[in-house]
């Protein structure tokens, strides 16, 4: 009898698991493949209901250097028996295992969706429950070395009611921003996705793009389980301008990137894809739509995706694998802005929510703004209201002035992430939420021609009305 070349030992996480949560298979074959294990071998697994009605075609990733490890997960989003087949494949052989396992319904929220009959908000998948988008910026908290402070950042950002963080994957810069932060033993900037050469070198590190680092990606699986169970949305940022290392656009090492987050990551019921941090200055309109196609149609799950432009007109709006805009746009006309952005998103014939990701942080102005004038506590709440009433969403920055490897050294804000007791900015932004939480706000829309005097309304004709009367002091 012929033997095959190679065994393939398998463990599953548990022959019971949640919705919403996954399942984890992981292959260890005997001998490992020689080469390459990025490049020279492949896991995919089809996964389906045991009584055949619907099937999820799904990849997997090697997560050893050696090749003695691979593993893939699967998210079920539907209750009861399912059953699953997995090829293991190398240059030289592939080898087949099965099993099964049975999926129940816990009270585990999937997915944040677009609401289907209020399409400008969006809803968790599983429960129903409408999400009110309320996120702050948390860019390098990968930048940690203690995976405690990782934690505790976003356990206090829950207390404060943030139920989003915005967070680069490879995102690297040695830019200060003129904040009150410096790379030290305890955080860096630095965000290595690839081996390194040179990993302290921020625009030179010697990357090899044909394997991946994988503690970087393992501690941001313990990350994503981590802010998962606590309801806490990624939006998983996978690169950014300031990097200025990334593989080449549309190459294999691209590819062979965005394929690996994908598998790696899109079991977890709480991330959105963000294609990247001021995208349009290094790749183009064209790159973006292809790529948000690319990740669309690998991703079985199909969380919602995005991109992040300096210019807000660079947005793939009509596209079907864009999910919700991410604008930067950073005057305080905020209501105008949201306003004027629903109006062309109905233009468009394809309604989806709006957000705008960057208007400002606490105590910060970059010096293209100007330089002066601060923003404070105050006045990004204000404009938190602007978008609100506007029937948008909006992502906040905390101030750094309390310091990452800086005296008092207790902060960091929307820079990594950190806080203290002394930042009280997002308790303003708790009130605001715990306010449209209160009643049905999706289901209103901005009327304003029924106050005046530059008041805000949203309205639910004849049944609920909200205005909002700034102080006479707020320009507009």
């Amino acid at each position: 009898m012929v033997q095959p070349p190679f065994q393939v030992h398998l463990q599953q996480s548990g022959e019971r698991v949640e919705a919403y949560d996954y399942l984890e298979l992981a292959l260890m074959p005997s001998p490992t493949a020689v080469g390459n294990p990025f490049t020279d071998a492949s896991l995919t697994g089809r996964f389906e209901l045991q009584d055949g009605s619907k099937h999820w075609e799904v990849d997997g990733f090697c997560d050893s250097d050696d090749g003695s490890v691979y593993r893939i997960r699967f998210m079920p989003q539907l209750t009861g028996a399912y059953r699953y087949s997995l090829q293991l494949r190398t240059r030289n052989a592939v080898q087949t295992v099965t099993g099964t396992f049975e999926a129940f319904k816990g009270d585990r929220r999937g997915p944040i969706r677009i609401d289907a009959q209020y399409p400008f908000h969006f809803i968790w998948e599983g429960t129903g429950e409408h999400y009110f988008f309320n996120g702050t910026t948390a860019y390098w908290l990968m930048g940690w070395s203690d995976e405690k402070v990782i934690q505790s950042s976003v356990e206090r950002l829950q207390r404060l009611e943030v139920n989003r963080l915005r967070v680069t994957f490879a995102g690297r810069t040695d830019l200060g921003y003129g904040e009150a932060i410096t790379p030290g033993p305890a955080w860096t900037p630095f965000l290595t996705a690839w081996p390194a050469q040179l990993p302290e070198d921020v625009y030179h590190p010697g990357f090899d793009y044909s394997r991946f680092y994988l503690p970087h990606w393992q501690r941001f699986d313990r990350m994503l389980r981590f802010a998962r169970d606590r309801d806490m949305v990624i939006s998983l940022v996978l690169d950014m301008n300031d990097s200025r290392t990334h593989p080449k656009a549309g190459s294999e090492d691209e590819k062979r990137f965005l394929k690996y987050a994908v598998a790696r990551f899109g079991a977890f019921s709480n991330i959105t894809w963000d294609l990247g941090d001021d995208l349009d200055q290094y790749r183009s309109d064209f790159w973006t739509h292809q790529t948000g196609e690319m990740i669309e149609s690998l991703d079985p799950y199909h969380h919602l995706a995005t991109s992040h432009p300096v210019n807000p007109q660079h947005q793939d709006a009509a596209s079907n694998w864009f999910g919700f805009t991410s604008f930067q746009e950073w005057s305080r006309k905020q209501h105008r802005f949201m306003l004027l952005q629903r109006w062309r998103q109905m233009a468009l014939g394809r309604i989806i929510p709006q957000t705008n990701e960057e208007y400002g942080y606490e105590d910060h102005r970059p010096l293209w703004l100007g330089g002066a004038d601060l923003d404070s506590a105050d006045i990004l709440r204000r404009s938190a209201w602007d978008i609100a009433m506007a029937g948008g969403y909006q992502t906040t920055g905390e101030s750094t002035r309390r310091g990452t490897n800086i005296l008092p050294d207790t902060g960091g804000g929307w820079v990594n992430g950190r806080g203290d007791d002394t930042m009280t900015m997002l308790q303003g932004y708790a009130h605001m939420a715990d306010f449209f939480t209160g009643f049905e706000w999706w289901k209103t829309e901005p009327h304003d021609e029924l106050v005046d005097n530059g008041a805000y309304c949203l309205a639910y004709p004849g049944q609920t009305y909200v205005a909002y009367l700034a102080n006479g002091d707020r320009s507009e």
